[in-house]
This record gives structure tokens, sequence and C-alpha cells, in this order.
């Protein structure tokens, strides 16, 4: 079975695939005819499709989220590969292929992220700023180990959400070596923080964003992030305007750094622009190794990245 990654130009092939997103579209012709905008994944990676011509029948039978087997060939459409589905069938039991087979996850198994957040959670020596980041995870507990920390950009898989911390406090935790002004006790609590709430702006499935949540949609992960710290310190009876949780607020709402992002200050404590710097650093590099991960190794280039200002990036060779 051909796997995404291995995937070329004018390649025709035969596979068992995962319907990570399905859309019904219409063409411009007079009269338009419906096809379906569709995203192929496995393990691998993903890759945009088109079945053209769909017929009502079509429209019924698939759906996000479903296996199916596939008969196409790889174009090139603006630069960047998709597939023409010639023939596509649902997957059925006597195929033998599970969904488990084709949903990627963290290189690191959820179990041991936790149990690395969970020790990085034990070791903060501050008891009220240990109380509140314990509140906040603990809204999020069941969650934590399996979704992914975006829908697209960097992380987009299964345990991806807790991965990305762990590699965060890993760069945190050198700075915090490094840089002796640094107060490793907010820094660690805020990149654990600045993202909490990601589970409950999503909505996934195996690591799958398939929407937004309505408080996602009109709230969104950073102010929800920040309402938490505020609601653990009333419960946990810690002043609102208390250095602490101001300075847990700010490393939440300052991280993406501009409006313009979702932000809505600026990084103004050491530790949120370290922090600000650490998330972009762990984010952009995922996208890089991401790329070249679902890039056949005989192409030079990976596709445009839309993350690193849309970009490919160049696999150096001697």
């Amino acid at each position: 079975m051909t796997q995404i990654n291995q995937l070329r130009n004018q390649d025709e092939f035969v596979g068992f695939y995962l319907l990570k997103e399905l859309e019904v579209k219409q063409t411009n012709a007079n009269p338009p005819k419906d096809y379906l905008d569709i995203v192929l994944c496995d393990a691998t990676g993903e890759m945009p499709a088109k079945f053209w011509d769909a017929s009502s029948t079509d429209k019924e039978t698939f759906f996000p989220m479903g296996l199916v087997k596939v008969r196409g060939i790889v174009q090139t459409y603006r630069e960047k590969l998709q597939v023409k589905v010639m023939q596509i069938r649902p997957a059925n039991p006597e195929d033998g292929v599970r969904l488990t087979d084709f949903i990627r996850s963290a290189p690191i198994s959820s179990e041991a992220l936790i149990h690395t957040i969970q020790g990085v959670i034990n070791a903060i020596a501050d008891e009220e700023i240990q109380a509140i980041v314990r509140y906040c995870v603990g809204k999020v507990e069941e969650k934590l180990s399996h979704y992914p920390a975006a829908k697209t950009h960097h992380h987009a898989y299964f345990g991806g959400l807790a991965y990305h911390m762990v590699r965060m406090l890993e760069i945190g935790d050198f700075l915090c070596g490094q840089r002796s002004f640094l107060n490793p006790d907010l820094l660690k609590a805020g990149i654990i923080l600045h993202d909490i709430a990601k589970p409950e702006e999503m909505v996934a499935e195996l690591g799958i964003v398939s929407e937004y949540s309505t408080p996602g949609k009109l709230l969104g992960h950073i102010s929800m992030s920040s309402q938490w710290i505020t609601e653990a310190a009333i419960r946990l009876d810690i002043a609102l305007d208390s250095p602490k949780v101001l300075g847990l607020q700010h490393l939440v709402l300052s991280h993406h750094n501009l409006g313009e992002w979702g932000s809505p200050v600026q990084p103004q404590t050491p530790e949120a622009v370290a922090l600000h710097h650490i998330d972009a650093l762990d984010a952009k590099l995922q996208m890089v190794e991401d790329a070249l991960a679902t890039t056949p190794e005989s192409e030079a280039w990976t596709p445009l990245i839309r993350g690193l200002e849309n970009k490919g990036i160049y696999r150096l060779k001697w």
C-alpha cells in the first residue's frame, strides 16, 4: 500500500486512507457540478484530493473520519501535490484495516509525556503557582494525553499538545540554567498554561480536529486560559492582584505577541518574552520537521509552509 509521503507527481496508486476532511463543493461550469474536496491522510502525512462529478450517492456515502480505498493519480496544482481520485469506496471489515493504523501520533508515548508534565508540576517550588497550574491542568486532564496542539499548523496529531509542552519545557529548562534572571517556576508554569484551554477550544477525535467549539470560536484558548487562572485564584483564595496571578495571566495573554495573532498585550516580563520565543521556536521547527518527514527524500524542496511565511524548505545533501 502506498503511503502519503511516498507519493510523487504523476504517480498512479491504490491504497487505503483516512478522510481527514471532506466538503461538497461546486465547479464553475455552467451548469455547476458537485465534487468532493478531500484531505486524505495516513500516519505519514496528508494530501489534498478532488473527486470530480460526485453523485448524490457519493455525497451520502463519504464522511470525515471514514476509511476509504482510493485509486488515484498525483498531480501538481499551484506548486503543490494533490490527488485526482479516479475511484473511491468505503473500507469494509474484510479489508483488514483499522482507524488507528492511519493516525499520526507524537513520537513519545502519551503516558511518558503526561508523566514528564506532572513531574515538572511537582517540582514547582512556589505552592500557590503549583496549585494554580494543577487546577487548570485538572480541567482538561482526560483530554491532555491525546489532544493535538492545533488544527493544521503544528503538532496537529494525537498527543501533539502534550508533546509541544514537553519540548517547550526542555527549552525553558535550558534557558533558566543559562539566564539567571528568569524565574523557573513562572516560566515553566506559563509553558504548561499557555495552551491549556486548547482541548476546550477545539473538537477533536484521535488527534484530528473537526471543528472549533462554540467557546473556542467566541472566546479562544488565550482568554479561556486566563479565565481559568482567575477561577483557580478565587477557589484557592489567592488575591487576584497578586504578582503571581498577574504574572501567569500576562504569560498566557501575551504569548502570541501581536493582536493580529490573538494576543491582547505584548510580552512585558522576562518570562513572557522567553515564553513567546520558546513557543514560536518549537512550533516553527515542528513545521520544518513535519514538512521534511512528509516529503519524499527524492524531492529537494518541501511544499510551501504557511506558518513559515509561505516558504518551502530546501533539503541540503552532500
